[in-house]
C-alpha cells in the first residue's frame, strides 16, 4: 500500500513540475513577445505605413496631372511643333531625314516574319529609311530563316541589312551598341528601335519624326504598346492592367510634368545626337533602356510619350517566362537607382527638382518602395497581427489607401474593372518575386545580370488555339514555387488561427491571398500548366 502511495505521490510531483515547466516556458516566451516582438512588429508596421503613404501620395498626384492635363491641357501637337513632312521637287526626299530601324532577336523563330515585315513595311521614302535586323540567334537553324527573310525583303528594294555578332557580350544594349558602329548608322540622324514582337503601323514614323525634327530640344519620342494577346489567358489580362495603368499615368503624367519617363525599350525614336551626348548603351544593368534615358535626362534633353500612337505586341502567356521578364524589370531599376545615385546628386545640368523627382519620384517610390511594401504590408504584417494582436493595422491602412491604389491602377483599363480582386491578389504573389528582385539589385548579388529573353508565342489567335488549356512536362524545380507555396501555407494557417482566435477578421482575405500563392506555387497560371 505505501509502495502505490508512494508511486502516486511522485506521478503528482512529476506532473506538477511538469506544467511548472511548460508555465515557465510560457511565461518566459510570453515575455519576449512583449519585450521583442510586439515592439519590432509594431515599428515595422509604421514603417510599412509610411511606405504606403508614399506610394499612395504619387499615384494620387500622377493620377490628378493626368485627368487635369485630360480636361484642360494640351494634345502633343499643342505643346510642341508638329508639322508633316512636304514632298518638295526641287529637292525630292531629301526633306525626310535619314531613319535608322533597328530589330534586335534571339532565337525569335515564332514572331521574326511579323517583326521584319512591319519595320519594312514603314512609310518612308526608301532612299531615307534603312532596316537593321540584328540577330543574336544561337540556333543555326532559326538564323538562316531569319537571314533568308532579310534577303527576301532586300530583293524588294528594301535597304536591309542583315548584321549577327560572334558573341552576346551586353545582351541587346551590346547588340544595339554593335549596330550603331556601322558607316551607313552613323550617317541616321534619328534611329527607331523595336523589339522582335512589335508590329508598328505604317504612319509611325510619319506620326513621330517631325517632333524629333521640328523641336530640337527633344530626345525622344515614345509610343504606347498594345497587346494582341491579352484574352490569352487570366494572367495576361492581369499584365494589360498593369501596363496600362502605367502607359496611360506613368509614362503620361512623366511626360506632361517633367518632360521625363523611362524609355520602354522599344516603340521609340531616339535622336542620335542625344543618343551619343548620353554615353550610348550601355549593358552594366539589366535595363540599358532606362539606363540610356536617365542618362539623357541628366544632360538636359526633353522626352515625349504619345499615348494616341500605339504599336502591337504580345504580352508573356506562361509564367515562367513572365517571371523572368519581372525579375529583370524589378532587379534592374533597383540596381540602376544604385548606380546612379551620386552621379544625379553631383549633375549640374539639371534643377534640384529634376533631381529630386528622379530620385524620390522615378526610382525610390516607383521602383523600390512600390514592389516592397505590396509584399511586406499585405503578405508579411497583416497576418503577423493576427498571430500578435497587440499590434493594430489602423484601419485606413488595410482598407481605405489600398482600395483608392487599387482603384487609381484599375480605371487604366476600364474592361478588366471586374478582375480587380484577380488583380490585387496576383500582384500579391508577384511581389514576393518583384521584392526579392529589388534586393537582388540593390545589393548586387548573383543574379543581378540575369538575362533570359522573353518568350514569344508568335500570332495571337495561333498560339491561343495552340497552347491555351494545354498540359506541359516540366521539371520539379520547374513547376514547383517552394517559396510561393510556403507562404501561402503560412498565409492560410494565419487565416485558420483568425478563424478561431484573431480579433482583426482577416481570415477572407487571407485564405483568397493563400489560395492565389498555392495556386501559383503549383504553376496552375498561364496558357501553359504542369501535368
Amino acid at each position: 500500500m505505501e509502495k502505490f502511495l508512494t508511486m502516486d505521490f511522485l506521478s503528482k510531483v512529476f506532473l506538477g513540475a511538469q506544467d511548472d515547466i511548460v508555465g515557465q516556458i510560457l511565461l518566459i516566451l510570453g515575455q519576449i513577445k512583449m519585450s521583442l516582438v510586439v515592439p519590432f512588429l509594431r515599428i515595422f508596421m509604421y514603417i510599412n505605413l509610411v511606405m504606403s503613404i508614399m506610394l499612395f501620395t504619387e499615384k494620387v498626384y500622377m493620377a490628378l496631372m493626368v485627368a487635369i492635363n485630360k480636361l484642360f491641357g494640351k494634345t502633343p501637337e499643342q505643346r510642341y511643333k508638329w508639322e508633316p513632312f512636304e514632298d518638295d521637287i526641287e529637292q525630292g526626299s531629301s526633306v525626310y531625314p535619314l531613319v535608322l530601324v533597328q530589330v534586335p532577336m534571339f532565337n525569335e523563330k515564332e514572331v521574326y516574319q511579323l517583326s521584319i515585315g512591319a519595320a519594312c513595311g514603314l512609310s518612308w521614302p526608301s532612299d531615307r529609311i534603312v532596316v537593321q535586323v540584328l540577330d543574336d540567334s544561337t540556333d543555326p537553324l532559326i538564323k538562316g530563316l531569319v537571314e533568308k527573310e532579310c534577303q527576301s525583303w532586300a530583293s524588294k528594294g528594301v535597304n536591309i541589312h542583315y548584321q549577327v555578332r560572334d558573341n552576346r557580350k551586353g545582351y541587346k544594349a551590346g547588340a544595339l551598341k554593335e549596330g550603331l558602329k556601322h558607316d551607313y548608322a552613323k550617317q541616321c540622324e534619328f534611329v527607331v528601335i523595336f523589339d522582335a514582337d512589335f508590329q508598328p503601323e505604317p504612319d509611325f514614323l510619319t506620326r513621330t519624326i517631325p517632333f524629333l525634327c521640328h523641336n530640337p530640344e527633344l530626345a525622344l519620342v515614345q509610343a504606347r504598346w498594345k497587346f494582341v494577346n491579352s484574352n490569352d489567358c487570366l494572367m495576361t489580362r492581369m499584365q494589360e492592367m498593369s501596363l496600362d495603368y502605367h502607359f496611360k499615368v506613368e509614362q503620361e503624367s512623366g511626360s506632361i510634368i517633367h518632360a521625363f519617363f523611362g524609355f520602354n525599350g522599344t516603340a521609340g525614336v531616339w535622336r542620335m545626337a542625344a543618343l551619343d551626348e548620353a554615353g550610348g548603351w550601355k549593358d552594366r544593368t539589366t535595363v540599358e533602356d532606362m539606363d540610356l534615358a536617365v542618362r539623357a535626362s541628366l544632360k538636359g534633353w526633353k522626352f515625349l510619350y504619345i499615348g494616341s500612337l500605339m504599336v502591337k505586341n504580345e504580352l508573356p502567356s506562361v509564367l515562367k517566362a513572365y517571371r523572368y521578364q519581372q525579375h529583370r524589370w524589378s532587379c534592374g531599376p533597383a540596381n540602376l537607382f544604385r548606380k546612379m545615385f551620386y552621379e544625379t546628386i553631383r549633375n549640374k545640368r539639371v534643377t534640384w527638382r529634376k533631381k529630386l523627382y528622379v530620385l524620390y519620384s522615378f526610382f525610390f517610390v516607383r521602383k523600390i518602395v512600390a514592389h516592397i511594401v505590396t509584399f511586406t504590408l499585405y503578405c508579411v504584417v497583416i497576418p503577423a497581427t493576427v498571430l500578435v494582436p497587440e499590434v493594430m493595422i489602423p484601419r485606413w491602412g488595410t482598407i481605405y489607401i489600398p482600395t483608392i491604389i487599387t482603384l487609381l491602377n484599375a480605371v487604366g483599363t476600364p474592361r478588366s474593372f471586374y478582375l480587380v480582386v484577380f488583380w490585387v491578389l496576383f500582384e500579391n504573389v508577384m511581389s514576393l518575386h518583384r521584392t526579392k528582385a529589388t534586393f537582388i539589385g540593390l545589393l548586387e548579388t548573383q543574379r543581378v545580370n540575369e538575362w533570359v529573353v522573353t518568350e514569344k508565342q508568335g500570332d495571337a489567335s495561333k498560339a491561343k488555339a495552340a497552347t491555351q488549356q494545354t498540359r506541359s512536362r516540366f521539371k520539379i524545380g520547374e513547376r514547383i514555387l517552394m517559396l510561393e507555396l510556403c507562404v501561402g501555407i503560412v498565409l492560410f494557417g494565419c487565416a485558420c488561427y483568425d478563424v478561431a482566435y484573431g480579433k482583426y477578421h482577416y481570415y477572407v482575405y487571407l485564405y483568397l491571398q493563400s489560395i492565389a500563392f498555392v495556386t501559383m506555387g503549383f504553376g496552375y497560371v498561364g496558357t501553359q500548366v504542369p501535368s
